[in-house]
């Protein structure tokens, strides 16, 4: 059994470890936080290592991407039973919906978690900041606020991260 070293407060994770862990809905940064509250809604920060995860940007990638796979998968079986086996029409229009429908509730969460795990590893969308360890706390042991309104709104630049 190998262990898989974490990355230091420096170091980025690369693209495909990134995106792995989001689809397994951990921590893109460390692996070992979950990156989701709820069926789809992100938590604002990664509870072992601090990464703010409050500012990901995943919109209307995640459902396109599900979509497009789906239909792929689904419009394949379709075809292939409907020209080599004599199925009822009313199996078909009961099946088919369904499988479509429990298909995409399966992959919608895990697509989202890549998304953002893409998001991460480019450094897109406020993820241009790796977390520092310890800087959670303020110098009382309180937590220092999250988002926009925490003062450095200012340092969080949009795009692929410093030039």
């Amino acid at each position: 059994m190998t262990e898989t070293a974490a990355p230091g407060h420096g170091e980025r994770t690369p693209l495909l470890r990134s995106m792995g862990r989001g689809f397994l809905g951990r921590c893109p940064h460390c692996g070992e936080g979950r990156i989701f509250g709820r069926f789809l809604k992100v938590r604002p920060h990664c509870d072992v290592c601090d990464l703010e995860l409050a500012h990901h940007r995943a919109d209307d990638l995640p459902p396109y991407i599900v979509i497009f796979i789906i239909g792929h998968i689904v419009g394949y079986f379709l075809l292939e039973t409907e020209t080599n086996y004599d199925v009822p029409l009313w199996f078909q229009l009961t099946f088919w919906p369904i499988v479509t429908l429990l298909g995409s509730l399966a992959l919608l969460q895990p697509v989202k978690g890549a998304v953002v795990g893409l998001q991460y590893a480019l450094g897109m969308h406020g993820f241009a900041k790796l977390p520092v360890p310890g800087a959670a706390t303020g110098p009382q042991g309180e937590e220092k606020p999250h988002g926009p309104g925490d003062g450095h709104a200012a340092d969080r630049a949009a795009g692929f991260g410093p030039a």
